[in-house]
């Protein structure tokens, strides 16, 4: 089971830029709205794009999705661990949560 982050953690690290962010929704979602820096990276294309996205196998990666209903986040970061990343967390609650909170995001 992929290790969790809680808000304020990943705020922490994004502050410190000190990790990489995975948007698992993609598409239309990732373009209306994301965290700060994310990456658009859906379950569908985790084999063909993580070598490029993503070459430093070691790096910090935090995956999330919509909210703690969505599965987006969980399969995405059970992939990575199975590709051979070794430091995945996962943001389980989302970013209903971050914009909740009135932390700031980005639109494409």
């Amino acid at each position: 089971m992929t290790t969790l982050i809680t808000r304020d953690e990943l705020k922490a690290a994004i502050d410190a830029g000190g990790v990489t962010v995975v948007d698992t929704l993609g598409g239309e979602y990732y373009a209306q709205q994301h965290l700060p820096g994310a990456l658009a990276l859906p379950p569908s294309d985790v084999d063909a794009q993580a070598p490029a996205l993503l070459p430093d196998l070691g790096a910090a990666i935090v995956t999330y999705c919509s909210n703690p209903a969505c599965g987006n986040s969980g399969q995405v970061a059970d992939r990575l661990t199975a590709l051979g990343y070794t430091n995945v967390r996962k943001y389980r609650e989302g970013i209903q949560d971050w914009v909740e909170a009135g932390l700031p995001i980005e639109s494409a």
